[in-house]
């Protein structure tokens, strides 16, 4: 029997991209042990992930961490990070390591001079990379995301406008320059025109509040920061079709194989981060020279004009919602 040791320590969206890899293993890997690390604040991610078979946090101390991660006497480390943190995790532990190729130099290619020479492959298959030695084989299942039962949102908890069918719209995001300004989402959600659940975090209840004031509570139900993750999740489970910037939930509605409208501003999907296995429509503006101008982002537009998104055009038609709805997918 082998045993795995996973490492992914951030963000939402970047741990829930690894399923693949740690169901693969776990079922084609005969015997396989998978443990998985990852920081405490992320552990709603991992934890009711049936393919894990231990998980491990890190509390701060690098050092305790390591310690628990040396009593278990790993055979072979997976790193789906490749950062100083996971570096110094496997030179203390000492057993064989594969890591994924973060393409950092073609990313810096791409961001400071428009040269792509990123290849055509999803970030999930460049992590399956890492196993393919042990003779691991992407099962096109996609992501995986569960959510217990307890975290579970029933339709007749929402408000009687958003019992029949909603949209689910995920406006946070971890930058300002990955986000559409207020005044464009409450045109989009104008554009959309049907009943809204807004999810983000408590950050983005002023948006939410204003976007709700702007369009009308009859269209606008402002859930960002009423529930936890896996609330959200089981909200855009329940939603017809789910529009998102690029962020953790985009790809939380990938793994519930929700479609999916992807609205990017100063990143791209040519990263290799555009929602996995699901149908997907990505929104864009591709006629400016300055984009991307991160493979992050930024507290606002290092130009002033954030014509990203302030130019951004909303000409597309959302078919999901001309189609009848047989009720929530699971």
């Amino acid at each position: 029997m082998a045993k795995f040791l996973i490492l992914r320590f951030s963000s939402i969206g970047d741990i829930v991209l690894t399923t693949p890899v740690v169901r693969c293993l776990k079922q084609q890997v005969p015997g396989a042990d998978v443990h998985f690390a990852t920081k405490r604040a992320f552990a709603t991610l991992i934890e009711n992930n049936p393919h894990i078979d231990r998980c491990h946090y890190l509390d701060g101390s690098l050092r305790e961490l390591v310690q628990q991660l040396r009593a278990e006497q790993f055979d072979y480390i997976i790193d789906l990070h490749n950062n100083l943190r996971t570096r110094l995790i496997k030179l203390q532990l000492g057993v064989k390591a594969y890591a994924f190729d973060k393409l950092n130099w073609q990313k810096w290619l791409l961001v400071q001079l428009k040269i792509n020479a990123l290849p055509n492959v999803h970030i999930v298959d460049r992590y399956l990379a890492t196993v393919a030695s042990f003779g691991v084989k992407n099962d096109e299942h996609g992501l995986d995301y569960v959510i217990p039962y307890k975290d579970q949102i029933e339709p007749d908890w929402l408000p009687q406008t958003h019992q029949s069918g909603y949209v689910a719209y995920a406006i946070g995001g971890q930058h300002a320059t990955k986000k559409l300004p207020v005044a464009r989402m409450i045109e989009l959600c104008a554009k959309i025109n049907y009943p809204i659940v807004l999810l983000g975090g408590k950050e983005d209840q002023a948006a939410g509040a204003a976007i709700e004031a702007a369009v009308g509570s009859a269209m606008i139900y402002n859930a960002c920061g009423r529930y936890n993750l896996n609330q959200s999740a089981s909200l855009i489970q329940g939603a017809r079709v789910v529009f998102s910037h690029d962020t953790g939930l985009m790809h939380i509605a990938a793994a519930l194989h929700k479609p999916v409208y992807s609205i990017w501003g100063n990143t791209t999907p040519l990263f290799g981060m555009y929602p996995y296995q699901t149908p997907y429509i990505a929104l864009e503006n591709n006629n400016l020279s300055c984009r991307p101008c991160s493979k992050i982002g930024y507290a606002k537009c290092p130009r002033g004009h954030f014509r990203c998104m302030n130019d951004l055009s909303f000409d597309f038609e959302i078919k999901e919602l001309k189609q009848p709805f047989r009720g929530r997918k699971a």
